[in-house]
C-alpha cells in the first residue's frame, strides 16, 4: 500500500510541476521567467544571445541596441525560456513596438532556445551613459 501512496503521489507532483511550467509559459512575461532564472544555463547561453541582439539596430541610430545600453538584463529558465529586461532611448520612441518583436523573434531562432519573452521597463531611464564605448566612438561621442 506504501508503494502505491508513494507513486500516485510522485505521479501527482510530476502532473502538478508540468501544470505549473504551461502555465507559466501560456502568460509568461520576462518578469516570471526572472523569478525562474537557472543562473547555469543564463550564463551558458549569454554569449550565443547577446551575439542575437548585436544584430538588432535602433532604427534612428546606427548602434545596435546591447552597445547602445537599452538590454539591462537577461535570463534563461530550466527549459530554455529566454527573458529579456530591455528600455527604448525614450517613451516616444517610434521603434517601440516593432524592437521588443524582433528581440523577440531573433532571440527564438536560436538554438536550444524554446520560449523567449521581452518587458519594457522605463526604470532606471536610459541615458548616453549606459552606451558602450564602442557605440560611443561609432556615434563620435568623444
Amino acid at each position: 500500500m506504501t508503494d502505491k501512496i508513494i507513486k500516485l503521489t510522485d505521479e501527482h507532483a510530476a502532473s502538478t510541476e508540468e501544470a505549473a511550467r504551461a502555465a507559466s509559459h501560456a502568460g509568461a512575461t520576462a518578469g516570471a521567467i526572472f523569478e525562474r532564472r537557472d543562473p547555469v544555463t543564463t550564463l551558458a547561453m549569454q554569449p550565443q544571445i547577446v551575439e542575437a541582439l548585436s544584430t538588432i539596430f535602433d532604427p534612428e541610430i546606427p548602434v545596435n541596441i546591447y552597445e547602445l545600453g537599452l538590454v539591462y538584463e537577461i535570463a534563461v529558465d530550466p527549459d530554455h525560456v529566454v527573458g529579456v529586461r530591455m528600455t527604448l532611448t525614450a517613451p516616444g520612441c517610434p521603434a517601440a513596438q516593432s524592437l521588443p518583436v524582433e528581440v523577440v523573434n531573433k532571440l527564438k531562432q536560436l538554438p536550444g532556445v524554446t520560449d523567449a519573452h521581452v518587458d519594457i521597463v522605463w526604470d532606471p531611464p536610459w541615458d548616453r551613459g549606459r552606451m558602450s564605448e564602442a557605440a560611443k566612438l561609432q556615434l563620435g561621442m568623444f
